[in-house]
């Protein structure tokens, strides 16, 4: 990529050529390294300069007087910064890798938990003296700008022992209920307001368009209808309870063409090569829907867009994002993307991705390389000024409408609960369980499970908390419960068929030498727990890789003793069973259900009826999936009920 200069007919003409053909913002590594040295010749374009340091006593302390606007606040603050602040404002570390003496010496302006990363024991006290040591050395700062800690509540405060675990999108898209979606987004907030934890990277609003990939139970459904409707319901919920929301991947990143994944070559942080009215109407509609709720920031996607890598996609960040869409929060870079960016170097790449738009760097390790990066680049006029102004007034604006500057250690927040797990949130999570589960066949009505019936319940799935959650819990990935640590507290599917025996004189037995006894057998087989590119797969069968191990020999062992079966699939995604119909009466897609497998029990003894519709196709092969004239199982919409029942 060459250095050379650009001369002002060469700009002119390279803007009368965007305009003919269209251009997007989609530009070769040639063409951004031009536009970056452009930059470099005619030096900042900012019309306020970095403030000199001054002594604590000379400070101007206007931006603390709650009568001013924020606006004005946000500037008193800002014309005292140091470049070296500024930069500091835009950079999230790792909580396993900062020191509390970092936080302070370069001003970090966030810290986050990387999947799988806790305090001590995890404990609600480790939580708290973590977050308010951290706010402290943030205090200690020479213009004391509070910090806002990150965490991937995806699923409820999954990180957190102890925290409801609910049903992952896939299965909320399923129930498709806006209302419970929001008690969800302000009971999710509420757990996490106990630790001091203000913002969660969620709602994920991709619209996945392809099961083979990793992320697909992130996805509320392949309907963008669906998609804009629940995020927005669980948004206001987190927001209106005090907890910053975060649209995530922006964007397209649910429709990647299969065969551009980056890390497997399958699909998850590939390319999406669509055009541009797709793009709007499928993947951009929810964002259009979440800026208008007020959403506080946006992550940008790992994936790209034509070629053109999101965390350095001006049109797409800049123009469509903030300009088009009016988003006033900030953007935030995902898990050290900005190194995945082409350039000789941490520096180069960060001005890419800084000049495009992103305002945050979540650089978990090297988040005193990349303030240093930011600072070299706009001493060189690689970056403007006005460019990291922007940034920061967009974290501060955030900060301070969350009202971290009046209560920083966050001793005044108002809460609805004082411990975790409350019977009220388990309830909810229970009730979006019963509503996500989806009835595909019911041959000759075997459910509701009649009373009386002698039940013999088989499976991998049947009694793995960790299977039921997925991945995104303590740890990254997930982890099945044969793995020796039970992924969370809470209720297995075959432990809520148990409670429910008595009530509906049920006769459960597990036990494989007493199969022959049962009137009724029930089959819960799924997939093993995954996250991101390591769930991408390019089998999609039941007991394909990603299935559970057991799959193979329970099914078998199922069709072996000739008796009606339910077959329960635990899955996040429309795994393939089209070779296993036939032999199962009754179907059930249970997808991730989260900690309150009695939702379950519920429904399969009739307490609750079936209600949950597919939110995304069910294909019957691979070489169905994306085709406009593909054959389904079950079509998007599909789901039976118990007829008769209200």
């Amino acid at each position: 990529m060459g250095k050379s200069k650009i001369s002002g007919a060469a700009l002119f003409c390279l803007a009368f050529i965007c305009l003919l053909t269209g251009c997007t913002g989609v530009q070769n590594k040639e063409t951004r390294k031009q536009e970056t040295k452009h930059i470099t010749e005619e030096g900042p374009s900012a019309t306020t300069k970095a403030a000199e340091p001054t002594k604590a006593d000379s400070i101007d302390r206007g931006y603390l007087d709650t009568t001013k606007s924020i606006e004005v606040r946000v500037e008193i603050l800002l014309s005292q910064m140091t470049l070296e602040e500024k930069a500091g404002q835009m950079l999230q570390a790792e909580r396993n890798t900062v020191k509390e003496s970092e936080v302070t010496k370069l001003a970090l302006g966030s810290v986050l938990s990387g999947g799988g990363s806790y305090p001590g024991k995890n404990t609600l006290s480790d939580w708290n003296s973590m977050i308010h040591n951290l706010q402290a050395a943030a205090m200690k700062t020479r213009l004391g700008i509070p910090l806002l800690y990150g965490v991937d509540a995806v699923h409820g405060q999954n990180l957190l022992k102890g925290a409801v675990v609910y049903p992952h999108n896939i299965g909320l898209g399923a129930a498709n209920d806006a209302e419970l979606m929001y008690q969800m987004g302000a009971a999710v907030a509420e757990e996490m307001k106990l630790t001091g934890t203000l913002w969660n990277f969620a709602p994920c609003v991709a619209v996945g368009q392809d099961p083979r990939w990793g992320r697909t139970y992130e996805s509320f459904s392949s309907d963008p209808k669906i998609v804009s409707t629940l995020s927005s319901a669980y948004l206001r919920g987190l927001q209106e309870h005090g907890v910053a929301g975060t649209a995530k991947h922006y964007v397209a990143d649910g429709g990647t063409s299969y065969g551009s994944g980056i890390i497997n070559g399958i699909l998850d942080r590939g390319d999406t090569d669509i055009s541009k009215s797709k793009l709007y109407k499928i993947h951009l509609a929810p964002y259009k829907k979440l800026v208008k709720s007020g959403v506080k920031t946006v992550m940008a996607s790992f994936s790209s867009y034509q070629g053109t890598s999101m965390h350095e996609n001006k049109y797409l960040l800049s123009d469509v994002l903030k300009g088009e869409l009016g988003f006033k929060g900030f953007v935030v870079s995902d898990w050290e993307a900005v190194k995945d960016l082409e350039g000789d170097s941490l520096e180069e790449k960060i001005a890419f991705s800084v000049n495009a738009g992103v305002d945050m760097l979540m650089e978990p390790f090297d988040y005193a390389k990349a303030i240093d990066g930011i600072v070299a680049n706009v001493n060189k006029g690689t970056v403007a000024m006005a460019r990291i102004d922007d940034a920061v007034k967009r974290i501060l604006r955030v900060k301070f409408e969350m009202g971290l500057f009046e209560d920083p250690y966050m001793e005044k927040l108002n809460h609805q609960v004082t411990e975790l797990g409350s019977d009220e949130y388990k309830g909810l999570a229970k009730q979006l369980v019963e509503k996500s589960l989806v009835l595909l066949k019911n041959k000759k009505n075997i459910l509701p499970l009649k009373q009386g019936t002698t039940i013999f319940v088989t499976g991998p799935a049947a009694d793995d908390m960790g299977v039921q959650c997925g991945g995104w819990m303590s740890t990254w990935q997930g982890l099945s419960d044969k793995d020796g640590k039970k992924a969370a507290e809470g209720t297995t599917i075959l432990e809520g068929l148990e409670e429910y025996a008595e009530q509906y004189d049920l006769n459960i037995i597990t036990d494989k030498d007493k199969a022959e006894e049962a009137d009724v057998v029930i089959l819960a087989i799924g997939e093993i727990p995954y996250a991101e590119y390591e769930g991408d797969t390019r089998d999609l069968s039941i007991t394909g890789v990603k299935g559970l191990e057991e799959n193979k020999e329970a099914i078998k062992f199922a069709k072996s003793l000739g008796k009606p079966t339910v077959a329960l699939i635990v899955a996040g995604r429309n795994v393939l069973i089209s070779n296993h119909v036939k032999n199962w009466d009754s179907i059930v897609m249970c997808y991730l259900p989260g900690t309150r497998g009695d939702g379950i029990a519920s429904v399969l003894t009739g307490e609750t009826n079936f209600t949950g519709k597919l939110s995304m196709p069910y294909y019957k092969s691979i070489k169905d999936i994306g085709k406009k004239d593909a054959e389904y199982l079950y079509p998007l919409g599909y789901g039976l009920t118990y007829k008769g029942k209200k």
